[in-house]
Formats: structure tokens, C-alpha cells, sequence
């Protein structure tokens, strides 16, 4: 029996036409240096890109969230005057950010081109690892997986949206205005405020990749859906805490959260039943297939007819008086024969 890496080498050897070779694992490597080379090269490429365009990576993306003139302020603020409160306008920013290092601004300008490129090089990255991974799957695990990289990029982008435009602002606007006195006032450090934004997008963008997590393990045929509505109770504890814990303490904060990663979930709930629902439809076509192919099942065979038993009389059954067998008359050229059978 081939082990697993074997049938690994085995179906990336077919996949690349090369029928009955396999791969070694110097090859393996070799082909896994040049994934990494060309995905390096794209993240190369693209923090130069951003590391360029200094004024609206800081100026316009990283420290947007923290003006008052921010998208998110307004949206709120507009909320509010449709349900008639001021609060959401009354809660402006107000808090200075500043640099206490000699390199500081140098450094967070490199770190901060660095995430932007990974963020904008991430298709592509899983892009290349697709590549690596997918000669090594069966045809019916190929098949399964189709449009993975399209998928995995938009639920990426979407949390990246949600968690920079949603998240990150409610977290910064309510650790920007709490104080434990008024005579303190807040004086920022410019990498922790960075470091703020960047873990609450980051936190949102691989949350949002739940639906396909759970896509790829229903497949697998380790998630159903009838488990996930059984451990629904539970699922729900656990994502308060995670938006408990990528929100600041505010109850209004934490159930904007909530409320995608809910949704998210029920969703997750229904890719699972449909992959279920197409498992269970291609077992039974294939079952009527193998049925066709051997043909209808053979007549059930007749019960043996009863035979009543014959014993000597004075005995149970027994009396059955002796009948010989008619004489037979065989003709036989001129002569004929009787015999008793």
C-alpha cells in the first residue's frame, strides 16, 4: 500500500502528464522554491508600491479612522439624526498621536508598506500555494475545490472592508474619548495605534474566512450540518468572546461584531447542508449506476413444496397403505416390454 506522500508524488506526476513517474523530493522542493520566489517577488513589488505612495498609505488609509471627518463618523452620525439622537455626533476624536522614537517613523513607514503589501498580495499568495497543493489531490477532491482562490479572496477583502471601516473606528473611538480623569489627557503612541488598526482588520479579515473553513471540513466529512445546529448555543458564547475581545468593553460595539459573525455562521450552517445534500445525491447516482451495470437481480427461488411424511402404521404419519406404480409399456421395435417402475 502506497504511503501518503507517495500518492501525493503519484497525483502530481499524472497531473503534469508524466504517467507512472513520480516526483522526488528534491523536485518537491524545487518546485516549492520557486512558489515562494514568485509570491516574495509580488509582496516585494507591492510594498514598494505602497512604501511610495507615503501620503495616502498614512495620511488617507492609517490615519483616517482617527479624524472626525472619517466615513465611519459620518455614517454614524447620520444614523443618529434619523432616530433622533446627537449622541453619535457628540462623540468626536480627541486624542494626539505622536512619535517618541528617532527611527519610529522610519520603521512603522516600512512595517506599515510591508502589511499592505501582504494585504494586497494575499489572491495571489493563496494563489500560489493552490498551485503547489493542487496536482497532489485526487480528480474528485479538484473538482470539490473549484473556485477556492475566488472565494477565500473575497471573504479576505470583505473582512478586511468591515474590520477597517467597522471595527477598527468603534475601537478607536471609544479607547480615544475613555478616560479615568479629565485633568489626563491622551497622547497616543503612533505604533500603538497602528498596531490597533492592524489587528482588528486582520482579526475581521480571517474571521469572515469561516464559511469556507467550514466548507472545506464538511467536505471532508468532518463538519455537519446537523452538529452545527446542535453546538449552536455554544458557537454563540464563543463569538461573543472573540467580538468581546477584538472590540473595546461597549455593549453597542460588541453587537455590531456580533451580528456578521451570527451571520457568517448560519451561513456556514447552510454551505454545510448544501455539501451534504450533493454527497448524499452522488453516493446515490452512483449506487443506480453500479445496479444498472450488474443488471436485475436474479427471481427469488420457490419454497420446496411440503412433502407429507410416510411411516409404518401405528406410527405419526404412519398407515399410508403401498400404491405400486403403473405399468409402463415400452415399444421397442415389433416386441413390447412392460416393466414396473
Amino acid at each position: 500500500m502506497a504511503s501518503p506522500t507517495q500518492k501525493f508524488q503519484q497525483n502530481r506526476a499524472a497531473a503534469q502528464g508524466e504517467e507512472g513517474a513520480e516526483m522526488s523530493f528534491i523536485d518537491h522542493l524545487e518546485e516549492l522554491r520557486w512558489h515562494i520566489i514568485r509570491a516574495a517577488i509580488a509582496v516585494v513589488v507591492f510594498t514598494l508600491v505602497a512604501f511610495l505612495n507615503k501620503d495616502f498609505l498614512f495620511h488617507q488609509l492609517i490615519l483616517g479612522p482617527s479624524r472626525p471627518d472619517f466615513w465611519t463618523y459620518q455614517m454614524f452620525c447620520k444614523v443618529g439624526h434619523f432616530f433622533g439622537s446627537t449622541e453619535p455626533c457628540e462623540n468626536q476624536i480627541n486624542f494626539i498621536i505622536q512619535n517618541r522614537e528617532m527611527s519610529g517613523q522610519l520603521t512603522l513607514h516600512i512595517s506599515a508598506a510591508f502589511m499592505a503589501g501582504l494585504c494586497l498580495t494575499f489572491p495571489y499568495l493563496f494563489w500560489e500555494l493552490w498551485r503547489f497543493i493542487k496536482p497532489g489531490l485526487y480528480p474528485h477532491e479538484r473538482q470539490n475545490s473549484r473556485g477556492a482562490v475566488f472565494f477565500v479572496s473575497v471573504l479576505f477583502g470583505f473582512g478586511l472592508l468591515f474590520g477597517y471601516y467597522i471595527a477598527s473606528p468603534l475601537s478607536i473611538q471609544f479607547l480615544a474619548n475613555y478616560t479615568v480623569d479629565p485633568s489626563i489627557q491622551n497622547q497616543m503612541d503612533l505604533q500603538s495605534y497602528i498596531s490597533t488598526l492592524t489587528t482588528m482588520t486582520l482579526s475581521c479579515a480571517f474571521v469572515f474566512e469561516l464559511p469556507m473553513i467550514v466548507f472545506f471540513l464538511a467536505k471532508a466529512g468532518i463538519v455537519t450540518p446537523e452538529l452545527m445546529r446542535l453546538y449552536r448555543k455554544h458557537a454563540i458564547v464563543v463569538i461573543l468572546i472573540i467580538a468581546a475581545i477584538i472590540t473595546p468593553p461597549d455593549i453597542s460595539a460588541q453587537i455590531i461584531v456580533t451580528i456578521p459573525i451570527l451571520l457568517l455562521y448560519e451561513l456556514s450552517i447552510y454551505i454545510a447542508a448544501v455539501v451534504k445534500r450533493d454527497r448524499t445525491a452522488a453516493l446515490n447516482a452512483q449506487l443506480a449506476e453500479q445496479q444498472r451495470q450488474q443488471g436485475p437481480p436474479p427471481p427469488p427461488v420457490p419454497p420446496m413444496p411440503s412433502v407429507p411424511p410416510v411411516g409404518l402404521p401405528g406410527q405419526p404419519g404412519g398407515g399410508v397403505p403401498y400404491q405400486p406404480t403403473p405399468t409402463a409399456t415400452i415399444a421397442r421395435g415389433s416386441q413390447s416390454y412392460q416393466e414396473n417402475e
